[in-house]
């Protein structure tokens, strides 16, 4: 027990010089500085949010100082206080969905991962139908609020009109709604092209190629600009598949960034190693991403995994 005692009052003693580290979502940080004239570094980190019932009825009780970051259809985000009082500073970020639907239920529900090859059979014959179907239930309204003028105006940081004579690729940068829109290292911005013929990566051909190019330059120049700190080679960029919604949107991140499983093989596709894909394409300007096969991770939960590639797997080992 002494030396429990010992032990504990020396974080009381720490004098702090500076701030050493901080993750990028704020969650540790690393600081130095001293203890009775001797070097120390202490690091600090966000303990797990309690699972039980009556814990995070209180967590929801305990909130404050609630600001909303931006609105947009059915999702809205803020920051927060974990506690009351007004002079507590935000240190919650929280996404809302309302109203939510099965669909996104499952998404954030735990959910085992599976690779699966779809070829261009599959994609033609199940997977474009399927993607059909998502874009005829509205919701891409949101993006649509946004290319339209009607939302988050104020937070586009980027506008390009196309190249000349090519209104059809013109395209939006602006922060992805999970970005806390200060932290550098965990940048995360997302590039939305204004024509609705592009769905997916799998629409992508050769004949895109000079405008993908063009978009690259552009969003990475236009990100630099925006966020002086930032060089070139600190960003990355990559597209989705499958992507969360079907209107083609390239992410523009940090290197720094965390990896998550939004990064991981099998679902992050680099948008430099898309455009040598297709310049190495067989074929002429008509070929694409949708003449090849693609490997890539499913939820359990996902529709494609139930509706397709489970009862692909059922046929093949049945």
């Amino acid at each position: 027990m002494e030396e429990k005692s010992q032990s504990e009052a020396l974080v009381p003693l720490f004098k702090l010089e500076r701030l050493l580290n901080q993750d990028q979502g704020g969650r540790r940080i690393t600081l130095l500085g001293s203890i009775n004239d001797q070097p120390a570094l202490l690091t600090a980190e966000r303990a797990a949010f309690p699972s039980d019932p009556k814990a995070l009825q209180a967590l929801q009780k305990c909130l404050s100082n609630v600001k909303n970051l931006g609105t947009n259809d059915i999702y809205h985000w803020y920051l927060a206080s974990a506690g009351q009082g007004e002079d507590n500073p935000p240190d919650l970020k929280l996404n809302l969905i309302s109203p939510c639907t099965e669909k996104h239920i499952k998404k954030y529900s735990p959910q085992g991962v599976r690779m699966v090859t779809e070829t261009p059979e599959i994609y033609r014959g199940q997977v474009r139908p399927y993607i059909a179907h998502q874009r005829e239930e509205g919701r891409l309204d949101w993006v649509f609020n946004v290319l339209e003028g009607r939302k988050e105006q104020k937070d586009i940081i980027y506008r390009d009109p196309g190249q000349i004579g090519a209104k059809d690729e013109a395209f939006i940068l602006a922060p992805d709604l999970n970005w806390d829109r200060k932290t550098l290292s965990s940048l995360h911005l997302l590039a939305i092209v204004e024509r609705r013929d592009i769905w997916s990566l799998r629409d992508l051909r050769k004949s895109h190629i000079t405008w993908l190019k063009h978009m690259q330059a552009k969003i990475l120049e236009a990100t630099i600009i925006k966020y002086p700190e930032i060089e070139k080679d600190q960003i990355k960029l990559y597209l989705h598949y499958q992507p969360t919604f079907y209107h083609l949107h390239i992410h523009v991140v940090h290197v720094m960034l965390e990896p998550t499983a939004t990064q991981a093989i099998g679902k992050a596709f680099g948008l430099e190693n898309l455009v040598s894909q297709l310049e190495t394409l067989s074929g002429g300007p008509d070929a694409g991403m949708a003449d090849v096969s693609l490997t890539y991770i499913l939820g359990e939960a996902h529709d494609l995994w139930t509706q397709v590639f489970q009862p692909l797997k059922g046929g093949v080992g049945g």
